[in-house]
């Protein structure tokens, strides 16, 4: 196993961090990798602010349900989905850009916000620094947007923290790789009716989400999920998919409030 595969198979989300500060050299590199990352058409809808200063830390961590982790870490980048930028270049190529206007703008831009994150997470570990990703940023979207000064066409998606670690922690568990990869079609044949729901059961006690009333029902609606019909699964999955479809088109203007 190579250096890299061993980094990326030892990953934690680290949420204790010492105050020492990401020297300007190490944090560049890891900008850096993220720069080089790949995105769809090569229209890089993507924006990282950086954040140092200590008291909009604070605030982020506030915005995004108290959060202190956000506030301990020297360094805090925010991924943005930023079709500001190039509908400005559509502009000036005398075309008008319209995939922002669509479900799967939104999806294309996630996931390439994704990409970012996988690369500044290896970066960042890779140089021995400790990272946890901040999903909650987009509690207070439109707080968040002002905050950042966020311009229209531009979304802040999700956060990392990084820094150097204080309190290690354990690497967390995961389900059978089984039902991870499947080879040539989906297969749960194996599955059975523990595998997944025992697995469950450890997460909510590791994480103690059975506190917190929109996920104790986790292990019952998973349950749900594994005894489903096929086609019951097709129509939840629709409804899905007609939710995002009726919210992605206007999520960038009703963000900036406009």
């Amino acid at each position: 196993m190579n250096e890299t595969l061993r980094i990326q198979q030892s990953h934690r989300s680290i949420r204790s961090y010492k105050p020492d500060p990401v020297s300007d050299a190490i944090l560049d590199q890891i900008i850096a990798a993220a720069h080089r990352a790949p995105t769809s058409m090569n229209a890089q809808e993507i924006s990282l602010i950086v954040v140092r200063d200590a008291e909009k830390r604070a605030r982020i961590a506030e915005l995004s349900g108290g959060q202190m982790r956000v506030a301990q870490a020297p360094v805090f980048i925010v991924i943005a989905i930023d079709f500001h930028k190039t509908d400005l270049g559509v502009r000036k190529a005398g075309q008008t850009q319209i995939i922002h206007e669509s479900m799967e703008g939104f999806g294309v831009a996630a996931v390439d916000a994704g990409i970012a994150l996988g690369t500044l997470i290896t970066a960042a570990e890779s140089l021995g620094l400790g990272i946890v990703p901040i999903g909650s940023i987009r509690r207070n979207p439109q707080d968040m947007i002002a905050l950042l000064g966020l311009p229209p066409l531009t979304f802040p998606l999700v956060g990392l923290c990084i820094g150097h670690i204080k309190d290690d922690m354990p690497l967390k568990p995961r389900m059978d790789i089984k039902t991870f990869r499947h080879d040539e079609r989906y297969d749960a044949s194996g599955y059975g009716t523990t595998c997944c729901l025992d697995f469950y059961t450890t997460i909510l006690e590791w994480a103690e989400w059975s506190l917190v009333p929109q996920f104790a029902r986790l292990p019952e609606l998973f349950k749900g999920c594994l005894t489903t019909s096929v086609h019951q699964q097709q129509i939840r999955i629709s409804v899905l998919v007609w939710i995002f479809d009726e919210l992605s088109p206007r999520h960038f203007d009703e963000a900036h409030g406009e």
